[in-house]
């Protein structure tokens, strides 16, 4: 029996949502960093404060929004390698109960960070961590069935543990667009308020609300398959001297390639020669989904093969 095979027997998508259902309510929003914002908003008052990573997407990727809409202060930390937060770390940034002070509320994590799945012992010890320091516990989940794959476990073994989880379905779900921000009833009561406010409520939501439940009915198990591509990427760039092809033991769909910056902006041009687009930068992420597949996988490889060969 393959990998694959083994994670889709692992896997009854369809009793993974049922479950999570059971677990918490679900509010349907436009994009994950409305999840996330809604989140931190129905968490925190003005005046509070989350911990997060220094480059987490709820921190460095959402334009500020919590700090804008809600007066809400981040406490950023850096990443270990392996995408956590140190615990030890975070317990000493955790503010007295003292006038001089932001009110240390939330903590917040994101599973898979830059492709990497955080290790199941690690969520464990971090739930401790926020019950022991009454703190409320918030995943970025944009890619968590990602996580719940690369683990094989249904996706409620890692989302169980946390207050509220946001999930994107238009990333490797390859629904067309929309996100889900999880929680229990009083917290989606107060969510699905700020939603209204910032504009995120559609009386439109249930067509595309469709297809994200197809989505998470039919296309969870397949995420391997993006999995294995961005592995087998990885192993066939990494053979370029040209280049530092970053792929970690934890990684899922997410494969990083650096290079001089000059050289880098030279391959994006020449890959759109052959209708290839790639997103300039060092590193340069390239992500595997539902739209890549092995042959896409492969005219990518041979056309930086080429590039460098030249």
């Amino acid at each position: 029996m393959t990998s694959m095979e083994k994670t889709r027997q692992s896997i009854d998508c369809r009793t993974s949502w049922r479950r999570s259902l059971e677990w918490k309510l679900g509010l349907f929003v436009t994009s994950g960093t409305q999840a996330n914002l809604l989140a931190l908003l129905a968490h925190c008052s003005r005046g509070d404060e989350y911990i997060v990573g220094q480059v987490a997407h709820t921190y460095k990727y959402e334009g500020g929004g919590g700090a804008v809409l809600g007066g809400i202060q981040p406490q950023p930390l850096d990443f270990e390698e392996n995408g956590t937060i140190d615990l030890d770390v975070a317990r000493s940034f955790i503010k007295p109960d003292n006038d001089h002070f932001a009110n240390t509320r939330l903590f917040c994590l994101e599973n898979t960070i830059a492709g990497k799945a955080l290790p199941m012992k690690y969520l464990d010890d971090a739930a401790q961590f926020v019950n022991s320091n009454g703190l409320a516990f918030h995943l970025d989940g944009a890619r968590v069935f990602n996580a719940a794959v690369f683990h094989g476990v249904d996706v409620v073994d890692i989302t169980e543990r946390f207050d509220t989880v946001s999930c994107c379905f238009s990333k490797g779900l390859g629904a067309p667009l929309g996100s889900i921000l999880c929680g229990d009833r009083e917290t989606i009561r107060s969510a699905r308020r700020w939603r209204k406010l910032v504009g995120g409520g559609m009386r439109q939501s249930g067509v595309v609300a469709a297809a994200a439940l197809f989505a998470v009915k039919n296309h969870v198990a397949r995420l391997a398959e993006d999995h294995h591509n961005a592995k087998w990427i990885a192993e066939q760039l990494s053979s370029i001297d040209e280049i530092d092809v970053e792929f970690h033991e934890n990684q899922t769909n997410m494969v990083f390639v650096s290079a001089d910056r000059k050289q880098i902006d030279e391959l994006a041009q020449f890959l759109r020669g052959s209708e290839i687009i790639v997103t300039p930068g060092s590193p340069m992420r390239l992500v595997t989904h539902l739209d890549v597949d092995r042959v896409a996988a492969s005219l990518l490889v041979d056309g930086i093969k080429e590039f460098f060969s030249r």
